[in-house]
């Protein structure tokens, strides 16, 4: 007797396996897309630093490398990243504009972490730099928001993305669009806030994630085989 695939089980089964496969290549597009992050990450942020780009330049060969600006801080108009945590303690990221010379547009840096305790600048003020400065970090693009982020409350200074236009409004000062600086700040005076608020030990575990995927679907398939054989 041929093979005669039982209704039920076959309509049951057919879409759960297209969507175990499904779920395990989309693992492996995962896997090759961390694994460029991470490549990108390490080589591009232990590069020597080069110079502020311009939102002209292609920003996204310039993801995660190391530039330098030279300006004065505006502590008078900090941003705030909410729903950022430190080794697991929450608080806030601090973006502050950085005024430079000649007329060009501030560069927004991400400052680093402080705890919600210190939030208000009065709170760590030896850590509030004046004069001219050159932060030296990582840039990272400004992205839109995505389907399940919060909306910003610029009322209220909390701020889910970094938004250059938005911020803009709100401060008074020009920012430059598309990107913004990772500071590498150690040592800050006051210890607040603390730098270099960017990853290195990126996990990729997309592979483990695909092989569970694919194995799901193997089972079901065999179950599936067996279950006609026994009918046959």
């Amino acid at each position: 007797m041929g093979f005669r695939p039982a209704f039920w089980p076959t309509l049951i089964t057919v879409p759960a396996l297209i969507a175990l496969v499904a779920l395990g290549l989309w693992q492996v597009q995962r896997m090759h897309w961390k694994a460029d992050l991470i490549e990108k990450l390490q080589t591009r942020s232990t590069s020597a630093a080069v110079a502020a780009p311009e939102p002209s330049a292609d920003l996204a060969a310039l993801e995660f490398r190391r530039i330098t600006a030279t300006g004065r801080f505006r502590h008078d108009q900090e941003l705030y990243l909410v729903s950022r945590s430190l080794r697991g303690n929450p608080g806030f990221h601090v973006l502050t504009p950085l005024e430079r010379p000649g007329g060009k547009p501030a560069v927004l840096v991400n400052r680093g972490w402080v705890p919600f305790d210190k939030q208000d600048p009065a709170k760590r003020a030896e850590g509030q730099v004046t004069g001219d400065v050159t932060v030296e970090g990582i840039i990272r693009l400004q992205r839109p928001p995505g389907l399940f982020t919060p909306d910003d409350s610029p009322e209220k200074n909390n701020w889910f993305t970094v938004d250059s236009n938005k911020m803009s409004q709100v401060t008074s000062i020009p920012l430059v669009e598309g990107y913004y600086l990772v500071a590498d700040m150690a040592g800050t005076p006051g210890g607040f806030p603390v730098g270099r608020q960017w990853r290195m030990d990126i996990r990729n575990n997309h592979l483990e994630y695909a092989i569970t995927w694919f194995a799901l679907a193997a089972s079901l398939l065999v179950i599936y085989l067996l279950y006609h054989r026994n009918r046959s």
